[in-house]
């Protein structure tokens, strides 16, 4: 899968190429450069894209519940985001703002979920200090991160990168980039397109007026 220098993939779910916002002022060699050292640090282009289905996963959350992501198929879309490191100026940025429209999310019929490598008790003290209204997966080993290829700086922490989930399972959007507040309104357009995508194949399926 090829990657636009936003950070936004640019496939879509039937694998034909679509136009990407390329770097203002970049090339394309300038482009290809700057996702090769991306590549070289371990925060290339993962191995997934738009229209595969999600890897499955299981994580503890703050309570210590495991929470499998195979749990909200057929029932919710899933916003999964992958941040840094808890409690840092971004992250904390980031979970506010998805804190704070938590109700569109549910209007959406869709779920939040966070991931990053720190432990459920750094999870715990982040989610109570913020009141943060979602849940929090602590990927200690950074499995979940590796199979999303989401890994950022060497492989040590997940680079932020935000993969919204159909009610089938598989991936509808993956948003990447370094501005923490994008990832809030990438996951809402995402979602309004669901919507949207789901009451027009109802019309069609309703039979026809005599």
């Amino acid at each position: 899968m090829h990657w636009s220098a936003s950070g936004t993939s640019d496939r879509n779910a039937g694998g034909a190429r679509r136009e990407g916002r390329g770097l203002a002022g970049a090339g394309d060699d300038g482009i290809r450069a700057g996702m090769g050292l991306l590549d070289l640090l371990g925060g290339g282009a993962p191995g997934i894209g738009v229209g595969d289905p999600a890897p499955d996963f299981a994580l503890p959350d703050p309570s210590g519940r495991t929470v499998r992501l195979g749990d909200y198929r057929g029932r919710k879309a899933v916003v999964l985001y992958f941040y840094p490191k808890d409690d840092t100026p971004g992250c904390r940025a980031e979970a506010q703002a998805f804190r704070d429209e938590i109700k569109v999310f549910f209007g959406l019929e869709a779920t939040i979920v966070g991931v990053s490598n720190g432990s459920v008790k750094a999870k715990a003290d982040f989610k109570r200090k913020y009141s943060l209204n979602f849940r929090l997966l602590a990927d200690e080993n950074r499995e979940v991160a590796k199979a999303y290829g989401a890994l950022g700086l060497l492989g040590l922490t997940p680079r932020r990168v935000t993969f919204v989930i159909g009610k089938d399972g598989r991936i509808r959007r993956i948003f990447a980039s370094v501005m923490p507040i994008s990832h809030l309104d990438a996951a809402k357009e995402a979602l309004f397109k669901l919507r949207e995508e789901e009451e027009h194949a109802a019309a069609k399926a309703l039979p026809a007026a005599p």
